[in-house]
């Protein structure tokens, strides 16, 4: 026993020695000669500039012990705002994602639902989010089912291959994915297919489904590689989705193929029961044509005026890949003006995050001073904070009303509807100023009937290919929690 002690004490001694001679080796192979790491003068030089005064003092107890975001509110430009809107869309009750990365389908349900409740005057009115959510959930597996099929021979860490495995049946989305769901499998009132707990709460879900998946492309690129046939390969796709679907079903329950529908209006009227399919509801309810309806962005960092195309970025594998006019902002936000005007809700995307006022719901570039907390002079424009990774359209909500400057005829700020409940913000609803429209605004949705003939050409441009990693296709993706 005591030999047994002594022989692994010297050979952790050995080890030791070893391991330090390695550290001594690989600092002698990457001398720190030009100043690229903190060296012991350069920590005592930062140390030194540190000399705080009684103000500095106060700050530091300040932030350590509050919300940062309580303490920057520019109190001169609160008492100046107010929630008044010279032109606002009538809507009823205000909907909550919870615990989901669904903005993207809520805000385009909150689009359509708004042709409901006017079309049957209509209290408060939901489509059901739970409907969609389901088959855009079977339509994305079967997305990187097929992908991963047709890419059987490619590595696994290969770019393209990676991000798209990567994105796998996340809740986030486009625009696009929710006018081609719609257009595939139609709509369903709430009340016919309500939330459940996974569908409000869907991370535990998504990592089951994700993981069948997954496992899925596993047998299919084993299957690829030792010369299966095509029509085995997507024999065996289609058992592996009945998986996905299995567990979409225990999830959501069976989504609806017919169901009968009757409601009752704001004057206690109420309606005889009548059958659809969610098709033919979409169709008597709302029929709105969303093939007219196109994006619209604005990316700084390229060039405007062109069409741009994002490949291999669907959730419907058998559709077209989104399509996006890129021009300057003015051009979005005269688009929305009119759309509004005409009582036309609009769908945009943006950066929530970005100098947002959640407590009263505004957003605003001046509405958190930051620069003379820090006293930091540093900023970045639009065009660098995409370029550096700063900035992104993480949420998508509906413009459904502004404020008019009487002289210039243009909005000073705008009224939004949002899908985080009625807590939020104020009653549920968000003021967006103009300033941040510029900054924080990337894209919105409009019927093109909207757009100036001009820019209604630019859509029949051979479109620019950009890869589906793209810092623009990244940031267009909202939700993907």
């Amino acid at each position: 026993m005591k030999n047994t002690i002594i022989y692994v004490f010297k050979k952790a001694a050995w080890f030791t020695i070893l391991f330090c001679s390695g550290i001594v080796i690989l600092h002698a192979q990457n001398p720190d000669t030009n100043g690229s790491g903190i060296t012991a003068d350069v920590m005592n030089e930062i140390r030194a500039s540190v000399n705080f005064s009684a103000v500095d003092t106060a700050l530091m107890n300040a932030l350590t012990n509050n919300d940062v975001n309580a303490l920057v509110v520019n109190r001169e430009f609160l008492k100046k705002h107010n929630d008044l809107f010279s032109h606002e869309i009538k809507t009823e009750g205000i909907t909550d994602q919870q615990s989901s990365g669904r903005c993207w389908l809520f805000a385009g349900l909150n689009v359509l639902r708004q042709h409901v409740i006017a079309k049957y005057k209509l209290g408060d009115f939901e489509l059901s989010q739970s409907y969609l959510a389901f088959w855009d959930k079977l339509e994305k597996a079967n997305f990187i089912l097929e992908f991963s099929l047709q890419n059987a021979d490619r590595d696994l860490r290969e770019r393209e291959l990676d991000y798209i495995l990567n994105q796998g049946v996340d809740d986030g989305g486009y625009w696009e994915w929710f006018a081609a769901l719609v257009e595939k499998y139609g709509v369903v009132p709430k009340d016919v297919y309500p939330e459940t707990y996974p569908s409000s709460n869907t991370w535990s879900m998504t990592s089951a489904l994700y993981e069948q998946t997954l496992a899925g492309i596993q047998e299919l690129r084993t299957m690829a590689q030792q010369r299966a046939g095509m029509e085995r390969l997507h024999q065996k796709k289609v058992e592996i989705l009945k998986e996905v679907y299995r567990i979409l079903v225990l999830n959501y329950s069976e989504p609806p193929r017919e169901f009968i529908w009757r409601y009752e209006n704001k004057d206690s009227t109420i309606s005889t029961s009548k059958p659809y399919t969610p098709l033919s509801f979409y169709q008597e309810a709302i029929g709105l044509k969303l093939g007219d309806f196109v994006s619209v962005i604005n990316d700084p960092t390229r060039e405007y005026n062109r069409l741009v195309q994002f490949d291999n970025t669907r959730n419907i594998f058998d559709t077209k890949d989104p399509v996006h006019a890129n021009v300057e902002i003015s051009v979005l936000k005269q688009a929305a003006q009119k759309a509004i005007m005409d009582n036309e809700p609009v769908w945009f995307a943006c950066d929530f995050g970005k100098e947002t006022y959640g407590t009263k719901g505004i957003f605003s570039s001046r509405i958190l001073d930051y620069r003379s907390l820090y006293r930091s002079p540093g900023s970045l424009d639009k065009k660098e904070r995409i370029l550096y990774r700063f900035t992104h359209a993480n949420h998508a909500m509906v413009l459904q009303g502004m404020d008019i400057d009487p002289q210039t005829k243009m909005p000073i700020k705008w009224r939004v509807e949002n899908s985080h409940g009625s807590e939020s913000g104020h009653d549920g609803f968000f003021t967006l100023y103009d300033d941040w429209f510029n900054e924080y605004v990337f894209e919105i949705i409009v019927s093109i009937k909207y757009l100036p003939q001009e820019v209604r050409e630019i859509y029949k441009q051979t479109p620019l290919h950009l890869a589906v990693w793209d810092p623009m296709n990244e940031m267009l993706k909202v939700d993907k929690d």
